[in-house]
């Protein structure tokens, strides 16, 4: 669905929403200290009282002015309100603490993409992910993710599982009704899917083909199910168009994968899936679309994301809209036979098979 084909504001609500964006970054970091600071459940736990900036400073061990300049902020942005001098959770407040969405998004962005984000400007006039080297110094995430530090790793994995978690108990049956025994799970990741599938349909073969450092944590994840006689592991990096994929499967898999590269990457990794493939064979495809979205705050979500992939990520891909992405599809040989949107929060499954 397409959110955005009129300006409906009034000027005055632009002008307002021009200040807001100006202040973004002020925003984002006076509520991420609301939260980690204790102040926002200090003030819930104290109910329809609420608390003075006095007990608030007090209780939190901060000064007064430092909590006093946190909840004046937090007032304009609507997190907290205040009434006869004392401090409530407003709703807005109450999402910030308690929604794990918004946990996922905001810890997310604070630590994989805050700083490498100064870098956006750079990013798209190079077509590089400029941002990356506040990180490390990798071509890519991918190759890094496995050697960033514990607590950013954490991050990186809720904001990448998130989605995709909700998504799978409801593609399960969708994608194993069909006769599948033998299945290619091209960027496998931690094996989440690997394993859900091999849990799902007892006789499955599956085979997660990715970087070495998700191959690593996928294998520690197989064995500790014991599944390890049902999950295989290939070793490869799909970037490199001369390696052809591995033959023999009844099925590929591919869940918030192709989003992690640029349209000729895509067309690319689909042309070597139709080499390996039977001519019965099927490509299953899970991404999110912006423009299959029922809501537009997931749109919003998804437009923000990307911006993730361009500055930090790789530099030339995105959260795709269905528009972009299916025409990849067919340029690669295949033809979409079922598509199911609105999986989860915010899936689209795609079944392919040859032209």
């Amino acid at each position: 669905m397409n959110f955005f084909t009129e300006d409906k504001t009034k000027a005055i609500e632009a002008r307002e929403s021009a200040q807001w964006i100006s202040f973004g970054p002020v925003l984002f970091q006076v509520a991420r200290s609301l939260r980690n600071l204790g102040i926002l459940e200090q003030i819930e736990t104290a109910g329809e009282k609420g608390l003075s900036l006095d007990e608030i400073a007090t209780g939190s061990g901060l000064s007064v002015y430092g909590v006093r300049v946190l909840l004046e902020s937090g007032l304009s942005m609507g997190v907290v309100i205040t009434q006869e001098g004392r401090y409530l959770l407003a709703k807005t407040g109450h999402f910030i603490l308690h929604d794990p969405l918004t946990r996922v998004n905001m810890d997310f962005i604070q630590d994989i993409c805050y700083k490498g984000l100064f870098h956006l400007e750079e990013s798209i006039r190079t077509g590089k992910p400029a941002g990356m080297k506040e990180l490390g110094e990798w071509p890519t995430i991918y190759e890094g993710v496995a050697s960033l530090p514990e607590n950013l790793q954490k991050s990186w994995f809720a904001f990448d599982h998130f989605f995709s978690d909700d998504a799978f108990p409801k593609v399960l049956p969708l994608v194993y009704k069909h006769s599948i025994k033998n299945l290619l799970d091209i960027g496998g990741n931690t094996g989440k899917w690997a394993i859900s599938s091999a849990l799902y349909k007892p006789g499955m073969q599956i085979t997660i083909m990715d970087l070495p450092g998700p191959l690593k944590k996928a294998k520690e994840a197989a064995i500790n199910r014991g599944l390890e006689d049902r999950i295989s592991f290939h070793e490869s990096n799909v970037l490199n168009d001369k390696i052809p994929f591995p033959k023999g499967f009844d099925a590929i898999w591919m869940s918030q994968f192709l989003d992690c590269f640029s349209e000729e990457q895509i067309v690319s990794i689909l042309n070597r899936c139709h080499e390996a493939l039977p001519e019965d064979g099927k490509v299953f495809i899970l991404e999110p679309f912006w423009d299959r979205q029922k809501f537009e705050i997931a749109a919003f979500c998804l437009h923000q994301t990307s911006i993730y992939f361009t500055a930090i990520a790789n530099g030339n891909s995105q959260m795709y809209g269905a528009g972009t992405f299916i025409p990849l599809i067919e340029k690669a040989g295949f033809e979409i036979v079922e598509q199911t949107d609105q999986i989860g929060l915010s899936q689209t499954l795609l079944v392919c098979k040859k032209q």
